[in-house]
């Protein structure tokens, strides 16, 4: 390490990488060196450091763990640790990152450092679908935009870069940004995704993070925010209505038992791959599905991981309506635009005749499951299944 001033800059790297609400991935280390670019000094090096802590956007960990190898590479030259233990999945991500450089001289690591932060400073992460929204956009989430218009509070996911999965973070905000809709002037509120995805499920580099209190404290807290999750879908009081864009996967798919109405994209697909992750259903699905669909049809998609096609969906009751992806937008929005225009008491009240006998039930298999889901986190079974899913995405 260069002096006090490399070993700070390390330290704040290496704080980048650990933030417990951005997504951890192991990532292969492709960078382009050209002949020429390899005059970037200490002072340089130092300078853009400073830098990434002024980045108005978090780059999300790929590029943390691209910025902590390549500082590394730059100050000590190519990787000289043990490789961690591999439940040390946090420390064993930063260790391949490193290693994946290999021999790289230590003034390229140096200027390609430099010019990554350049890169970054430059760019801002793109949202294609997202319009400005002036004094009805609502402010305040990081992973989620928010509007309210025309009698429709719209919740999109907004991770598209990611597949819209479901960070900690975003769990939290879509908790917030339900409970604010269910107190607002809207008549209906609309789940949707930002980008190609609906909702890639669950963020599986979630159980990276693992706090003071170790893997079991990480599995309580994890399936607490998981019961309330799901527990403010089952006590949202207007009507719920999933405009599904996209894929979706995973607790993408099992919540939509608890929407009122689902109106998916011909190109939307519906899997839920637990039993590949060691893992077990929940979104109350274990009960909805069975009466969505009959025992046999659900078996088959939450224990087997069978995928559907959006009129598959259709077809079995899980999915309303199936609509073209090229009139997709158009058709759904001018459908929800004349539904907000009912009386938004009455639509409160038909949804309370529905749904209020079935509350008490759904409540009680959310806690069952959550507590299941609990076991299978803790389990060694789950814990290697999840790891070898991560390090195939890895050498993707």
């Amino acid at each position: 390490m260069a002096g006090a001033s490399g070993r700070l800059a390390w330290c704040r790297c290496l704080s980048a990488v650990r933030s417990p609400l951005q997504v951890v991935c192991f990532p292969a280390l492709k960078l382009h060196v050209s002949g020429a670019a390899m005059r970037a000094s200490l002072k340089d090096l130092e300078n853009a450091v400073n830098q990434v802590k002024l980045l108005k956007k978090d780059p999300g960990n790929e590029v943390k763990l691209k910025l902590y190898a390549l500082y590394k590479q730059a100050t000590e030259g190519p990787c000289n640790m043990p490789k961690p233990g591999v439940f040390d999945l946090i420390n064993k991500a930063k260790w391949e990152a490193w290693n994946a450089l290999g021999s790289l001289p230590e003034e390229t690591a140096r200027q390609n450092y430099v010019d990554l932060v350049s890169s970054l400073s430059s760019s801002s992460e793109s949202s294609s679908q997202v319009k400005p929204g002036a004094d009805k956009e609502h402010a305040g989430y990081g992973t989620l935009v928010v509007t309210s218009e025309d009698g429709i509070t719209k919740i999109m996911l907004n991770r598209p870069t990611r597949k819209n999965a479901i960070s900690t973070q975003m769990y939290q905000e879509i908790i917030l940004a339900l409970k604010a809709a269910s107190q607002d002037d809207s008549a209906i509120t609309v789940l949707t995704g930002n980008g190609d995805f609906y909702c890639s499920g669950n963020d599986l580099t979630n159980v990276t993070d693992t706090p003071l209190g170790g893997i079991e404290e990480k599995a309580k807290n994890s399936t607490n925010l998981l019961r309330d999750f799901v527990a403010s879908f089952i006590d949202f009081p207007k009507p719920l209505i999933a405009v599904v864009n996209g894929p979706a996967v995973g607790i993408a798919v099992t919540l939509l038992g608890l929407f009122d109405i689902v109106y998916a994209s011909d190109r939307a697909t519906f899997h839920t791959p637990f039993s590949h992750l060691g893992l077990s259903p929940e979104g109350c699905s274990s009960y909805t599905f069975p009466k969505i669909m009959g025992p046999t049809k659900a078996t088959e998609m939450l224990t087997f991981g069978k995928k559907l096609t959006a009129r598959e969906a259709c077809a079995q009751g899980l999915v309303t309506e199936v609509f073209p992806d090229a009139t997709f937008q158009k058709e759904v929005w001018t459908r929800l635009t004349a539904y907000a225009k009912l009386p938004s008491n009455v639509l409160r009240i038909s949804k309370q005749v529905i749904r209020n006998r079935e509350k008490e039930k759904l409540h009680s298999v959310n806690v069952e499951e959550s507590s299941i889901i609990q076991g299978r986190f803790l389990s060694e079974e789950s814990m290697n299944a999840v790891m070898n899913f991560l390090s195939k995405r890895a050498k993707l």
